[in-house]
């Protein structure tokens, strides 16, 4: 009982921007069209959305995204939550936008009909330290100050800054555990509050966090008699490095 109310309380302090209940958000169309017609200001429709859709590169690095949007104008957006600061931003929506394309495009398509792409990042810092909700990257010719579009969109969204705008207020939903605005994002509040109060919904989550704690308990372990293994075989090494017999290493690990 006491495990099953801790399990209850770690849920009832999920916000969307944490991954567990993002992934289940993101299973609703109607959630995935609010938060990016409200990020973009403009009304869009989703035909399709894959949450966590794994993206495969045979030549190299694989990525697995957290809600790829098909959109009812042909184009792809992926929607990315990030949490910690630890990494280059910047270059991973760029390698992600770059393997949607690769993906999405068939074979011999000319290069003008190649799909367009947007990438989303939403993020829990500032990453541009500049006091905005939302930073739109373009691409600039230096030399005439001219915006080019190559069919791709960058647009990075922050959950800290509270500048008054829509996206801060939807951000505001994404962060705080009771925090509902079902005047001005319905879809969004209607299904946090699924997830957060209703006793099915509940459930879900429930079993989500209890699974998600088994499988990184299960991922530690391994870690751990990985690590332990390396430790055992770089002892060994260095006692035949020293020329120590086979059995007293053998005894000694």
């Amino acid at each position: 009982m006491h495990e099953q109310t801790k399990v209850q309380s770690i849920v009832q302090q999920l916000n969307i921007i944490d991954d567990t209940l993002f992934e289940k958000m993101a299973e609703d169309q109607e959630f995935c069209e609010e938060v990016i017609s409200t990020i973009l200001e403009q009304k869009v429709t989703v035909k399709k959305v894959t949450p966590q859709n794994s993206v495969k590169n045979l030549q190299g690095r694989s990525v697995v995204l957290d809600a790829l949007c098909e959109l009812e104008n042909g184009e792809e957006c992926n929607v990315e939550i990030q949490k910690a600061n630890d990494d280059d931003h910047q270059k991973r929506v760029r390698y992600n936008t770059s393997c949607i394309t690769a993906n999405i495009t068939e074979p011999g398509t000319k290069f003008k009909n190649v799909p367009d792409v947007i990438g989303i990042y939403i993020s829990k810092f500032d990453m541009f330290q500049s006091g905005k909700a939302v930073y739109h990257i373009d691409r600039v010719v230096r030399e005439t100050g001219e915006v080019q579009d190559n069919g791709l969109q960058e647009i990075y969204v922050n959950t800290k800054i509270d500048d008054g705008t829509d996206i801060a207020e939807l951000m505001h939903i994404f962060t705080v555990p009771d925090a509902y605005n079902f005047e001005k994002f319905p879809k969004v509040s209607k299904r946090k509050k699924q997830f957060k109060q209703s006793e099915g919904g509940n459930e879900e989550m429930c079993d989500l966090v209890e699974n998600y704690a088994k499988e990184r308990a299960a991922e530690a372990a391994k870690e751990a008699t990985k690590k332990a293994a390396k430790e055992a075989a770089d002892s060994a090494r260095k006692f035949f490095e020293n020329g120590v017999s086979y059995d007293i290493v053998r005894a000694s690990i």
